[in-house]
């Protein structure tokens, strides 16, 4: 595994009940003894900018690739991937993890196409974490009254998006490879004020 990702680190961030995990039992038999796998059902995700996938009610499984999409619509999709679990989605495109190489890949139907998104799952687990934290953490100037810096606010949210991007890059350079990835549309929203919820710090000091 590239990071080093512990379910207490997030649940000392997020709190246990922010955590999604997914069972065992959700996986193929290709799949279940895997790293990634193992990760998903221990250390799990926080939710909010990613969600995992629901197992089906009634097999308890997560669905497949060719389950979600037409396989054949996607050109630069490999040969076995419609075999390929979906773990879960981030903005329109869903995420499938390949047992065989322990990579995730993003598949967006809009688009069509089928992006190596992160080298492994501790990747997927260390950007969810970073960027869901600056989400919750992250405070405008302002609260106590004054007007605040919007400019300098806005410069410094900059700055804490683009050391996300260069310190997951220095180990996995698939999360923002490509400046039309998923996690580099995600890193465009946040920079620019979108994205905070009600009740985090940065949604409280900049919209009261």
């Amino acid at each position: 595994m590239l990071f080093d990702v512990t379910r207490s680190e997030l649940a000392d961030t997020f709190g246990e009940d922010r955590l999604a995990t997914l069972p065992a039992t959700a996986f193929p038999p290709s799949a279940t003894d895997s790293e990634g796998a193992r990760l998903l059902q221990t250390v799990g995700v926080p939710t909010g900018t990613l969600w995992l996938r629901e197992p089906d009610e009634d097999s308890g499984l997560l669905p497949l690739v060719r389950d979600v999409v037409e396989t054949e619509d996607f050109e630069d999709a490999p040969e076995d991937a419609g075999r390929w679990p979906v773990i879960g989605w981030l903005l329109n495109a869903h995420l499938a993890f390949d047992p065989g190489s322990g990579k995730v890949y993003a598949f967006d139907p809009d688009e069509g196409t089928a992006q190596e998104l992160h080298t492994d799952v501790s990747s997927l687990v260390q950007v969810t974490l970073r960027f869901q934290r600056l989400l919750e953490e992250f405070t405008f100037s302002g609260s106590d009254g004054d007007d605040g810096d919007e400019e300098a606010d806005f410069e410094r949210l900059d700055r804490e998006v683009e050391r996300i991007r260069q310190e997951t890059s220095s180990l996995d350079p698939l999360p923002f490879e490509d400046d039309e990835s998923v996690w580099a549309m995600v890193g465009e929203e946040i920079a620019a004020g979108q994205r905070f919820k009600g009740d985090s710090p940065g949604a409280r000091s900049r919209f009261g």
